[in-house]
């Protein structure tokens, strides 16, 4: 990532997380790796594309807690796993952090965030995710593959923060920008930006 900055759009309206870490753009050739990760099972990729986000993750305190953003039961039916519990077991297995892969819950079947527009991802899941667990006083750290408009880990980081947490903060592998052409996701390669949550 060239740079850390703050965008006008969370200066009008921050988030519900207070941090987050990218380690890459979504950009050839990491998004070719998390698309045969989620899409065609290459489930070794996942140890490599976690290596990236841990050597960014040596400049942040870490967490008490790591929670994948879930899948529902239906998507994880058809895809056999979750990339982002895939990509979590290994960050905490490097770092001791305490994976928590059952305490939240995705509750409603929404349709992909790549299939929604930007400006509807928000709605799409609002109110997608349930976490029962107590987190009063501890700071929590959630991951998934890809974010784009943000809205999935905002929604998922709201709930957690309902629950007590202290502070949130978002663990991804790559940052998808808007206002590029999005080509085809599945070609390779492909130094296209693809949109996906």
């Amino acid at each position: 990532m060239p740079s850390s900055q703050i965008c006008g759009t969370c200066l009008r309206k921050p988030p519900a997380w207070n941090h987050i870490r990218a380690a890459v753009r979504y950009t050839y050739p990491v998004d070719a790796l998390i698309q045969a990760l989620k899409y065609r099972s290459a489930l070794p990729l996942a140890p490599i594309l976690a290596d990236l986000l841990l050597t960014e993750l040596q400049k942040d305190p870490l967490p008490d807690y790591v929670i994948p953003v879930p899948l529902h039961p239906a998507r994880l039916r058809e895809r056999g796993f979750n990339q982002a519990l895939e990509i979590s077991r290994y960050l905490c297995r490097e770092t001791g952090c305490k994976l928590l892969a059952t305490a939240c819950a995705r509750t409603r079947s929404t349709p992909s965030q790549t299939e929604i527009p930007w400006k509807k991802r928000k709605q799409n899941v609002r109110n997608a995710f349930i976490c029962t667990q107590d987190f009063a006083g501890k700071q929590v750290a959630i991951v998934d593959d890809v974010m784009t408009s943000g809205a999935t880990m905002n929604e998922l980081a709201r709930v957690i923060r309902r629950q007590g947490a202290d502070s949130v903060h978002a663990w991804v592998i790559a940052r998808a920008f808007p206002g590029k052409s999005s080509g085809n996701a599945a070609a390779w390669p492909s130094q296209s930006f693809s949109p996906a949550n």
